[in-house]
């Protein structure tokens, strides 16, 4: 069954982008979500110790983003309490939970998990281990995309990005050829591109990428393929200065010969 997009912006933002139904359905299934997670927490809390693999079935409904938003959400809410690990209170400012106060009521406060927070904290555990089984890219295997200029490089995007059915580490490369957004700092303009698994063309901001993927970790069929479209590929303008300023840097450096011998005197 398709499941509903997590929107991830506020009502204020959804009424000025005119995307106010999309808002109500993905708050309506956040609420849902919430909803399970205290549920499956009672029904499977025996007083002593919280049962095994039970974020699976929640993931499973409500797909990972949506998880993690709601758990996130209620983290950052508690991040003051010490029942919460360290880990998981770093791991929950990964998401970007916006202010949303409709009629001057907070609503992410009606998306708090309101169970014990020893067993959230301990569900969190259970969602990180599912998450980590999709073995995706992070910022650790990529090399950050500031001062990078993406064209004609294999760039990875954000999980986030991905729909849940192509949540995968393949479908994270995407390969650059055009657009404003490939010169650094231009976090608001498009990247043109292809899926490297498929061609398939489309276009994302710069903000959606984690970076360059590092060659050494791409896998062999990656490499072909960027080998291939790269074998006749012409420099970018942006290369082209890049290359013309690390000249100049080593003129500049560059020691200075004996004038004499350089004009063949003796």
């Amino acid at each position: 069954m398709e499941k509903t997009p997590l929107y991830p912006h506020s009502f204020a933002e959804a009424k000025r982008n005119n995307e106010q139904e999309l808002y109500v359905l993905s708050h309506q299934a956040n609420a849902q979500c919430k909803r399970a997670i205290e549920n499956i927490i009672k029904d499977n809390y025996d007083g002593y110790s919280l049962g095994k693999d039970l974020a699976k079935p929640i993931i499973d409904e409500f797909g990972f983003d949506r998880v993690k938003f709601v758990l996130s959400n209620t983290v950052q809410h508690f991040d003051y309490d010490g029942r919460i690990s360290r880990e998981n209170k770093a791991w929950a400012k990964e998401t970007f939970v916006p202010p949303d106060i409709v009629g001057g009521f907070d609503r992410n406060i009606g998306l708090l998990v309101t169970s014990h927070l020893g067993l959230v904290d301990l569900f969190v555990n259970q969602y990180k281990r599912e998450y980590a089984k999709l073995n995706l890219w992070d910022k650790s295997q990529v090399i950050p995309p500031k001062d990078i200029d993406f064209e004609g490089k294999v760039i990875v995007l954000k999980p986030e990005v991905l729909n849940e059915q192509h949540k995968m580490r393949d479908e994270q490369l995407f390969y650059a050829y055009g657009g404003f957004g490939c010169a650094p700092n231009k976090n608001d303009r498009k990247v043109m591109g292809e899926f490297l698994t498929d061609g398939e063309k489309t276009s994302f901001y710069r903000h959606d990428f984690l970076g360059e993927a590092k060659q050494e970790l791409l896998p062999d069929w990656a490499k072909e393929k960027l080998a291939e479209k790269t074998k006749d590929r012409k420099p970018s303008v942006l290369q082209k200065l890049q290359d013309n300023k690390e000249q100049i840097k080593k003129e500049k450096s560059a020691p200075i010969k004996d004038l004499k011998q350089d004009k063949g005197e003796r």
